[in-house]
């Protein structure tokens, strides 16, 4: 397979925007530094063909037009969450012995703040970029198309990478699960999610899928929102599902917190797992293997994710474009205790 090329030509510069909209470079550079001098349509006008070309700004464009920092930015959706915490642990090893150094933006989830960080960063002008997912606005991808730096799109993987892309299929891992589920004899096989990004979706697409293909989807079956994810939640999750659907025998969850929740609520409850009820999660934190009983759970390669990323960034930054800019890491199903029921 032959490398892919970048999309656009190169960094958006002002003369683009100007031409865009039909006016002068000078016009846009005053709407930029000194906007109450520019009419509010014209200033409009001017916005939308930023936004259009992803075109940005840079203060030290005159004195460093062919400049890079040693920077690598790496924008993840929380830095509180375990599952990006051992990304960004295998992102620092992987720059252990180099003179690059890595900026860090949390997203919190969010389209708006992921351009703004974009935003910031490119004005910077980095060696390199680490983006989380696939589903970046139009905005935000026409930033990255823009750039003029190496990008990694992270923790998953899809058919339109905008450079390189290291992760695996959240709609497969969906589907694993559940078959997995289904497998040991359970029949009310419930969902429980929260939060509900688009990798949260992917997993929920999966199921369904997997519920549909051995003909025992019942829409009541899934239990969502869009609150922070937490074991108190699960909890909580659980109840709301039991109330929809009493004969509920298995619920897959959305990540590892849930499904210690729900464990918590039926040791509360008295519902014996794995006889009345499996438990399964996604991620394989730490604490999954050491639960009463021990919980099922999706493996991901978090770690090697980060590392591998940065080892695809430091290639492209030397000049060397891989021969496969999209790879698939593969994920691993866990069966434990909480889904061991004799068939």
């Amino acid at each position: 397979m032959k490398p892919r090329s970048r999309r656009g030509g190169g960094r958006p510069t002002i003369a683009d925007v100007a031409k865009r909209a039909g006016v002068g470079a000078i016009t846009v550079s005053r709407a930029l530094r000194e906007p109450q001098r520019v009419s509010e349509d014209l200033r409009r006008q001017i916005a939308a063909v930023i936004d259009e070309l992803g075109y940005v700004p840079d203060p030290n464009a005159r004195a460093l037009a062919s400049v890079r920092t040693d920077v690598i930015g790496v924008l993840v959706p929380s830095l509180t969450n375990n599952v990006f915490a051992e990304v960004v642990r295998g992102i620092y090893d992987g720059l252990g012995d180099s003179h690059l150094q890595v900026q860090l933006g949390n997203t919190h989830y969010s389209g708006l703040e992921e351009e703004r960080l974009l935003r910031v960063f490119l004005s910077q002008r980095p060696s390199a970029l680490v983006v989380s997912g696939i589903d970046q606005t139009p905005t935000a991808r026409k930033l990255l198309e823009g750039g003029g730096c190496p990008v990694v799109q992270i923790m998953e993987i899809g058919p339109d990478p905008v450079d390189m892309m290291i992760g695996f299929s959240h709609f497969e891992g969906g589907r694993t699960v559940t078959r997995h589920l289904v497998d040991r004899g359970y029949r009310k096989v419930g969902f429980i999610g929260a939060r509900m990004d688009p990798r949260s979706q992917r997993r929920l697409a999966g199921y369904r899928a997997e519920m549909k293909r051995a003909g025992l989807f019942d829409p009541r079956l899934v239990t969502t929102t869009t609150m922070p994810s937490s074991i108190p939640l699960g909890r909580e999750l659980l109840r709301d599902a039991l109330a929809k659907v009493p004969a509920l025998d298995a619920v897959f969850c959305n990540n590892d917190d849930l499904a210690l929740g729900v464990l918590f609520e039926c040791h509360c409850s008295a519902i014996e797992v794995p006889a009345k009820m499996g438990i399964a999660g996604f991620n394989d934190l730490d604490m999954m293997s050491v639960a009463f009983p021990s919980l099922t759970s999706v493996s991901t390669p978090r770690y090697e994710i980060g590392r591998r990323a940065v080892s695809m960034l430091r290639a492209a930054i030397a000049g060397s474009r891989p021969e496969q800019p999209v790879i698939d890491v593969g994920f691993a199903l866990k069966p434990r205790e909480s889904t061991a029921r004799k068939i």
